[in-house]
């Protein structure tokens, strides 16, 4: 007799974090309803992100904002189960990837993954510019395999204890609705940058700014041929240039007075 017996697998929590995500929040809740537990970190957002999320049966927690470290650790330290995953709120479980992670935690092999991303901009795939596999931290790890560096802004650091795995299936991510959600986050990402900069006192001026600038562009467009992505990939350059050129140069001109001009005396 066949034993056609699936193995059990343990309890997963996943959790999103979100800040003004109303746009989204629906569709990434809904991709991972069949978890064991959802949560929702939000950090107070002014729009019906929060009440969008509970109607759909997540559990909402509200966490106040000061690095991305820091909630990311605040976040797991919420989930009730030994395994996590993270999704962002513009990011997208596919199928494949549900039954890859049932898979998983019926036998992992690993302590954390690295789950691909195929992203969604401008009307089609991207499918060069460094964004496929377009791997972010582990999504799927053990509750005590992943710790981030609270101080860290943006870009956040991460330490993972234990085996590192990879999967197949790749989710998806639709990371701007229009190119107002590009520059905004463009703006949002390189004030964190910035502060992250300064934090750690590095020293440069407007020079170096723009010569990180100009390499991003290069790497994005050229060595990551992002031209083959067509003016998807022209753009997501062009926003990688701003967002570095603007990092450096808001940390270059932190201490530079905006505001109080020399008296007519003194600009003479």
């Amino acid at each position: 007799m066949t034993d056609t017996h699936t193995p059990s697998r343990p309890k997963l929590s996943v959790y999103i974090i979100t800040y003004n995500e109303a746009d989204k929040i629906a569709d990434a809740v809904a991709s991972v309803s069949w978890a064991d537990e959802v949560l929702v970190l939000d950090s107070n957002s002014t729009d019906d992100t929060a009440n969008i999320a509970t109607e759909l049966g997540a559990t909402v927690k509200q966490i106040p904002f000061t690095t991305f470290g820091k909630l990311r650790n605040d976040a797991i330290a919420s989930c009730s189960h030994d395994w996590v995953f993270s999704l962002d709120a513009d990011e997208r479980c596919t199928p494949s990837a549900r039954a890859e992670i049932g898979r998983v935690l019926a036998q992992p092999d690993a302590d954390a993954y690295y789950v691909p991303r195929r992203n969604w901009f401008m009307g089609r795939w991207i499918r060069h510019s460094g964004w496929y596999p377009d791997y972010r931290q582990p999504q799927l790890f053990r509750k005590t395999a992943m710790k981030f560096n609270d101080q860290d802004e943006v870009h956040e650091s991460y330490r993972v204890e234990g085996k590192i795995g990879y999967f197949e299936s790749s989710i998806v991510q639709v990371p701007f609705q229009n190119l107002e959600q590009l520059v905004h986050k463009m703006q949002r990402y390189s004030t964190l940058g910035a502060r992250k900069l300064e934090r750690k006192n590095k020293r440069f001026g407007m020079g170096t700014a723009l010569i990180h600038g100009l390499w991003a562009f290069f790497r994005i467009y050229v060595l990551k041929r992002g031209f083959l992505d067509g003016w998807a990939g022209f753009v997501l350059a062009l926003g990688n240039f701003e967002g570095t050129f603007y990092r450096y140069a808001k940390a270059a001109t932190a201490k530079t007075n905006w505001t109080q001009p020399p008296s007519d005396d003194e600009a003479r």
